[in-house]
């Protein structure tokens, strides 16, 4: 069974578009809906699954809360932080503190989530895609960057990372420092040559499809 959420602010879940109070109200989203799975579906294995944002806010559940968990998936983490200006960020955290709300454009490129034209079509034409994030929700995102950086080999689940070289939304150096200090020893790291930031939406999807069902194989079916 497969069960997934809309992040606050994003798709059809409600509030302002990219605004979050706290990195923490992601964590308890997580849970909630980890507790509705296992009510719904008693005895099956848990695997998190997360993808840029969402990769490092399930690294860091994982971390944190890695009772009752088989394993965690994180596709292309942000694990990193973007390459703007120190002023910059420091702006972002004083308005993080005086103007919490005050909605900021991330400047998405569309054309740099995938190498498929279609794909990058059906991406910048999705109503429910947007480029907004709050003051507090990007001071929060990087304080979370931080954590999860300094508390990687306090890991204790099992691990699949894969990331694109070629990803130029999310800088892969994030994820090859954050599995470089995973001490768990069931760990993989896999490197995908030329691939854009959302790889299961990029050139050759179907191999990378058949490495993520045989890790879930391994680590999910009795026997």
């Amino acid at each position: 069974a497969v069960y997934a959420l809309d992040h606050r602010g994003h798709g059809r879940s409600p509030g302002q578009r990219g605004h979050i109070d706290s990195f923490d109200d992601y964590l308890a989203d997580v849970r909630a809906l980890i507790e509705s799975a296992k009510a719904a579906q008693p005895g099956l294995p848990v695997v998190l699954f997360g993808h840029s944002m969402g990769g490092l806010i399930v690294l860091v559940y994982a971390i944190r809360s890695p009772a009752g968990l088989t394993g965690v998936v994180a596709s292309a983490p942000m694990l990193s932080k973007p390459n703007v200006s120190p002023i910059l960020l420091t702006v972002a955290q004083l308005l993080s503190r005086v103007a919490p709300s005050f909605a900021l454009d991330t400047g998405l490129d569309p054309t740099t989530i995938s190498r498929d034209p279609a794909e990058v079509a059906r991406y910048a034409s999705d109503p429910q895609v947007h480029a907004k994030s709050s003051a507090r929700a990007g001071s929060e995102l990087m304080k979370a960057v931080d954590w999860a950086q300094a508390h990687a080999g306090e890991l204790a689940v099992p691990l699949l990372l894969y990331h694109g070289d070629d990803d130029k939304l999310v800088s892969i150096e994030g994820s090859r420092r954050f599995f470089a200090s995973v001490q768990e020893s069931d760990r993989q790291f896999v490197e995908l040559p030329g691939r854009y930031h959302e790889s299961h939406n990029d050139s050759g999807r179907d191999e990378l499809f058949a490495m993520f069902v045989d890790w879930l194989n391994h680590h999910t079916v009795a026997g």
